[in-house]
């Protein structure tokens, strides 16, 4: 037992003298876990150059993945708004259209503009959700898919791969070295130690040459990286800046529209200034029978009309108006006046009074007449 423990005492102080050999002859790194293997400074230098150069375009690539996974993501659910928003635009638009509203048609003019108003919105959005995806999501993806960056972290990793290497081939010129130190006076150990420093002095030579151009290869692909991705930041930002002015001014556009209805609801009514007398008795006696536009006696232009003032008959020919009654207008004469009917009395009233309407709810027709 005491002499397996002396062998075994003697071979843990045999491996300690060799590694310790190693790390004298050697210094340390830190790039990809060899980090025993710097002969020099340059060497040095390179090695940590990589380094930070692996690390940098690393992160890089993950956030350019970032951000076309998020852009994605943006047109998704944009695509969506966009058709939530489009279906808003058309229903505006049919309420503005069929609407048959008896106190107005305020209501329908606000609803078409909103409508149209929407629809040029949405078709903003779609602008913008296309040009994130061809200025910013296409071409991150192809740098993050291309091939210079998967070739430059191919030549990385075979420099790292060869520097590992070279450190084992320096352990094993370090073990050499401590046979020939113990003097057996063997040739071969002479030839063999020979043998394995001319094979580490190729490896550390061809490392060297494998390491700059990694090195120079690394550091284009992170320039471009730098280069590529705030350029497409920054279109994101123009478009999406672009996009709000547009619909700022959409917005301007509808909101002063909308007030101005708003306006002229809220306002308090103003009656038309009645200019002159109603027609003569003989111009009411003749009301059927005058004339039109086209000279035919055999048909009247008669049409509908909504009462939009109040008006007060101050004669027997003129006829008394309420707001919101239907009169069927028969007449109109050149000096502001027209002859009409409502609820079953016949008279002039001024026509400034009235909006021409063309459709009316059943339930009114029986209030006309």
């Amino acid at each position: 037992m005491e002499t397996i423990r002396k062998q075994a005492t003697k071979l843990r102080e045999q491996v300690a003298r060799q590694q310790q050999a190693v790390f004298k002859q050697f210094g340390g790194g830190g790039y990809g876990g060899s980090d025993n293997l710097v002969t020099d400074e340059a060497e040095l230098r390179l090695h940590q150059k990589l380094e930070k150069l692996y690390i940098s375009t690393r992160a890089a690539k993950h956030f350019q993945r970032d951000i076309v996974r998020g852009v994605e993501g943006y047109i998704v659910t944009g695509s969506k708004q966009v058709e939530i928003g489009t279906k808003l635009s058309e229903d505006s638009r049919k309420y503005g259209v069929e609407n048959t509203c008896t106190s107005g048609s305020t209501l329908s003019r606000a609803a078409k503009n909103f409508s149209r108003a929407r629809a040029l919105m949405e078709k903003e959005r779609g602008n913008l959700l296309k040009s994130f995806g061809t200025q910013v999501a296409e071409p991150l993806r192809a740098m993050v898919m291309g091939a210079p960056l998967e070739d430059a972290r191919h030549l990385a990793q075979r420099y790292d791969r060869m520097r590992q290497e070279a450190e084992a081939q320096a352990v094993e010129v370090s073990k050499r070295q401590a046979r020939v130190r113990e003097g057996t006076g063997n040739p071969d150990i002479l030839t063999k130690l020979e043998a394995s420093e001319s094979k580490l002095q190729d490896l550390k030579s061809n490392m060297a040459v494998l390491g700059r151009e990694a090195a120079s290869a690394m550091a284009a692909v992170e320039g471009q990286q730098q280069k590529m991705t705030l350029q497409r930041l920054i279109s994101m930002v123009e478009s999406e800046r672009a996009y709000h002015q547009k619909v700022l001014q959409i917005l301007d556009q509808l909101e002063g529209e909308m007030v101005s209805e708003r306006q002229r609801i809220e306002a308090a009514p103003s009656p038309p200034i009645e200019t002159g007398p109603p027609p003569s008795y003989e111009e009411v006696n003749d009301a059927f029978t005058s004339p039109t536009q086209n000279g035919s006696n055999d048909e009247v232009d008669y049409f509908l009309g909504e009462v939009m003032y109040t008006f007060q008959a101050e004669s027997d020919v003129e006829l008394n108006l309420s707001l919101g009654d239907y009169v069927v207008v028969r007449k109109v004469s050149n000096n502001g006046w027209a002859e009409g009917e409502c609820k079953g009395k016949a008279g002039w009233f001024p026509v400034g009074y009235i909006e021409r309407r063309e459709r009316v709810l059943a339930s009114k027709v029986t209030d006309i007449f």
